[in-house]
């Protein structure tokens, strides 16, 4: 599933009206969690699916090195939430990240960053669909073994 970086409600509607079958990740800025918490991310997600019903997407939230902040995010509900692997505490919130039946990832996946682009450019929404056209970005990051 390609992931794009959202920073705010119209890129996540972006990603989503883009998104093909495939659907999207909509992934926080890095270390998001660490200084906004993950209310309002899972929020903004929400409201872009809402905005956009029948599209397939997921929401993962990044807690940078924070073993709090990751924690924080699965007591929030969120699904996948990036943690750093070299985190001395990584095991332990990969614990319980499986015992909430959620993913933990050891590091982002390859994703567009939307706040680089100016979604009004033509060219800008051209790379987005591209983006989505490709059927497995290189580099992507896949979900940790069991």
């Amino acid at each position: 599933m390609p992931a794009v970086v959202v920073h705010a409600l119209a890129q996540a509607e972006v990603a989503l009206a883009a998104a093909g079958p495939a659907g999207v990740m909509l992934l926080s800025a890095p270390g998001a969690g660490t200084f906004a918490g993950p209310a309002w991310f899972l929020a903004l997600a929400a409201e872009a699916a809402r905005r956009h019903p029948g599209k397939a997407w997921v929401a993962a939230l990044d807690c940078a090195d924070a073993p709090g902040a990751a924690l924080a995010a699965l007591r929030a509900g969120t699904r996948i939430v990036v943690l750093a692997g070299a985190c001395p505490s990584f095991p332990a919130v990969a614990a319980a990240a499986s015992e909430a039946g959620a993913t933990l990832l050891p590091a982002r996946p390859a994703a567009l960053d939307l706040g680089r682009l100016d979604l009004r450019r033509r060219d800008d929404l051209a790379r987005i669909a591209a983006w989505f056209a490709m059927e497995a970005p290189q580099g992507s990051v896949k979900s940790p073994a069991p």
